[in-house]
Order: C-alpha cells, then structure tokens, then sequence
C-alpha cells in the first residue's frame, strides 16, 4: 500500500486530502472514508491504509477546508470541555448538505481522474458524521455512487429534519449498509424503523445491522472504541464492498 497527500479542487478552493493505493499495478475499485466529526487526523489516516489494503483507492478528505487550518483533534478529549466541544459543533454545522454534495461531486470526479481507479461507481463509507455524509452523497449522486456505507452514524433518519438522508431515499441508487449502536441517541431504534420503512419503500438492496458497542466504537481514538466491535465492521466492509464493487 502506498499513501500520499492530494490537493483536490472543488468549486469553494482546495480541499487537502489523503490517496491510499493497494500494492501492485493495475486499476482497483474506489471508496471515499469519510471521517467523524473531528475531521481528518492519523487515526482517519490510518483507517484509509487499512481499507486499502483490502483491495481499494481510498480517498479520506479534509472536508473542514473552509475553515483554514486547525490543530488534529484528539478525540479522546474534544468534548471534555466548553471551548473545544463548541469548536468542533461549530465545524460540523457549519458543513451544510448543499457543501456536502458539491464536495462529494469533485471528490467522484477527482476519482475517475486517476489511472488506478477501476471503471465503475464508487464505494462511499463513513463514522459518526461522516456515516451521514455517506448517506447524503449516496442519495445525491445517483448513479455514480455504487454502494453506500455508515458506521455509528447520526441522524439518518430524523422525521423533522428536512435534510435527513432518509426523505430522499427513492433517489439511492447504491447497495447500503448501516451499522448503528447501541443506546445512541443520535440513531434511535425509531429512526432505525424509520430508515427500514424508506430504504425498503424505495426498492433499495439495504441491511441495517446493530452492534452490541457504543457510539463510536469503530474508531481507534474515540473514547468508546470497541476492539469486538471494530474488528466485527472491517469484516463487514470487506464483504459488503467486495460484494458490490469487487
């Protein structure tokens, strides 16, 4: 595997970037990683290398860019007081669905640049966040996104929110699968119900799994990080992946 840092550019300006590469030569189907809500970071970085090794381009982007530099976030402790937690919202709000799917179009885009790159639509996968962002990207990219991932992510389906990845689930055209928590209130078993009801109302080849670990649990640097757990998602990844991509 190698890994080097890209500049991709989007219609806002550049947004920094982290390319992994399996070994070898030849052309391999590709997946965007996009991170949690503390943004890009080693353990991000890492998680990259990781799912390349099975096979992949893998693209994790710095989707904060227009918010200038800014120091990695420890997650262990980024919402242990006022002034970082209100920092790190602040971030997340500010990344609104319209900046998501533009990004999400020059991310594709820069993909299918690359000689590496297999022909075909792209894997999308993504925590916390970043499993919503995977949802949004699938739900507003059509075709161009083959199979859609989210692990331990939020609000994917909120009855009240306009933008929830759930109210345009007839748009999917991606294989989904969704690995919640358990107790996490950012993913009830309500809005689980909820995304059930639209992903099969809208014809969409879906699972949604929970794991007996709390939110975060895929995550090396999260507090809730769970060995079982994490292991449990690399393994469906390589499956759920390998079965749609190849």
């Amino acid at each position: 595997m190698t890994q080097r840092s890209v500049d991709i550019e989007t219609a806002d300006g550049i947004c920094p970037a982290t390319l992994s590469l399996p070994v070898g030569e030849g052309s391999w189907p590709a997946v965007i990683m996009f991170p949690d809500a503390g943004g890009m970071r080693d353990t991000m970085r890492q998680m990259g290398e990781r799912l390349s090794d099975l096979g992949y381009v893998v693209l994790v982007p710095d989707f904060y860019y227009r918010n200038g530099p800014y120091d990695p976030v420890d997650m262990r402790t980024a919402f242990s007081t006022k002034e970082t937690a209100a920092k790190i919202m602040g971030m997340m709000r500010g990344y609104t669905v319209d900046l998501v799917v533009r990004d999400a179009g020059a991310f594709v885009d820069y993909l299918d640049s690359l000689p590496e790159k297999k022909p075909g639509g792209v894997g999308t996968t993504g925590y916390c966040m970043g499993g919503r962002l995977s949802l949004i990207t699938a739900a507003n990219l059509d075709g161009r996104i083959a199979a859609a991932a989210s692990f331990h992510g939020g609000n994917l389906a909120k009855a009240d929110d306009p933008d929830s990845p759930h109210h345009k689930a007839s748009a999917i055209k991606a294989v989904v699968y969704v690995a919640g928590a358990i107790e996490d209130q950012s993913f009830t078993d309500e809005q689980k119900d909820l995304l059930e009801k639209s992903l099969s109302e809208a014809g969409v080849i879906h699972t949604i799994e929970t794991y007996q670990a709390h939110h975060g649990f895929a995550v090396l640097d999260n507090p809730s990080y769970d060995a079982d757990a994490a292991e449990r998602h690399w393994k469906a990844m390589e499956q759920f992946f390998g079965s749609v991509l190849g």
